[in-house]
């Protein structure tokens, strides 16, 4: 089986960190080789400190059973985007790609050395049960209306600007600020640095 290096684009990289999301679509690939349904993939950073964000495997894009001309069945309407579903993130903890070097955005590696990128990774934690809170003092004539408003904040500012809450469920005491998807200090009493 052929392993496979895929790179993430800079945005798709930061939209990935913030929201989750079971598979990634890239679209507007060269014409060179490309992977086949259930190849693996390292799914690779931009730039000259490339770094391996995730693993996983080729999946057929949805509708890929009707991708035919239905006046000609034979025929191929052409490549459809590369899917890839994860089956291991490290956005928060990217390993080095090296030796792998992502001179183009799809690139055939040989299955020795994705196994031994592959094998960078931590072990997968426990899953924990966590308490995630946005709260919003918001002037309203409702609640409905106070509800509608909140949603309209996070839509319009998102997580970019809103300050998400997370504690372990059995320690509310240990609650951290989040924004970006990086641990950010809320007291302005506080320095930074």
């Amino acid at each position: 089986m052929s392993a496979w290096a895929v790179t993430i684009p800079e945005g798709r990289f930061a939209a990935e960190r913030l929201y989750h999301h079971d598979t990634l679509e890239l679209t507007g690939l060269d014409d060179g080789p490309r992977p086949t349904a259930g190849d693996p993939v390292l799914v690779v950073t931009e730039g000259k400190d490339a770094r391996v964000v995730a693993l996983g495997r080729i999946t057929p894009p949805a509708g890929a059973a009707t991708r035919t001309d239905p006046d000609d069945p034979e025929s191929d309407l052409g490549e459809g985007p590369l899917v890839v579903t994860y089956t291991r993130r490290a956005f928060d903890e990217p390993v080095p790609a090296d030796p792998v070097v992502v001179d183009r955005p799809v690139l055939a590696v040989d299955r020795a050395t994705y196994d031994e990128i592959a094998a960078r990774f931590a072990p997968q934690p426990d899953r924990t049960t966590w308490l995630v809170s946005l709260d919003l003092p918001i002037e309203a004539a409702t609640p409905a209306e106070a509800v509608r408003i909140f949603w309209s904040y996070v839509a319009e500012l998102g997580p970019r600007e809103l300050p998400t809450f997370v504690a372990p469920s059995n320690d509310e005491l240990a609650m951290q600020a989040f924004v970006l998807g990086e641990e950010a200090n809320q007291d302005p009493e506080e320095d930074d640095d």
